[in-house]
């Protein structure tokens, strides 16, 4: 999935994706996009663990990207985000989420996404479902 466009939005103006420090990554596949984020003071917990919020910030950002790039000219919102956390990361790791298409309806897409280490361990495993909002001519 080529999301070149949808990267240049995000970098043009602070947003929650920059102040995270999330990386948007095309793909080869139509139904897959990629993020990646270091785990650093800007998204840790004062453990100095990634934070929870941050991995399903991640999560529902790599999957707007990827229904916005689906639907270059509507409004993608995310309207449910659910997850689970099975590993922590410490600070210094770098995380990359991995979002599948699952369903791609008129109004509606479904996202699973699923969040790695850097050595390719399972951290977060994220269902998104966005709400395709057609813009009005």
């Amino acid at each position: 999935m080529n999301i070149d466009s949808i990267r240049q939005i995000i970098e043009s103006k602070p947003n929650l994706s920059t102040a995270l420090g999330m990386e948007f990554i095309s793909t080869p596949e139509d139904d897959t996009c990629m993020a990646r984020m270091k785990v650093d003071e800007r998204n840790r917990q004062p453990f100095g663990f990634l934070s929870g919020g941050a991995s399903l910030a991640l999560a529902e950002n790599v999957a707007g990207v990827g229904s916005s790039a689906l639907c270059p000219h509507c409004a993608c919102v995310g309207i449910e985000v659910s997850g689970s956390h099975v590993q922590a990361v410490s600070e210094g790791d770098t995380v990359t989420a991995y979002a599948h298409l699952q369903h791609k309806g008129s109004t509606l897409h479904v996202w699973n996404v699923d969040i790695k280490n850097s050595i390719g361990e399972l951290i977060s495993t994220v269902r998104v479902t966005n709400y395709i909002i057609k813009h009005r001519q």
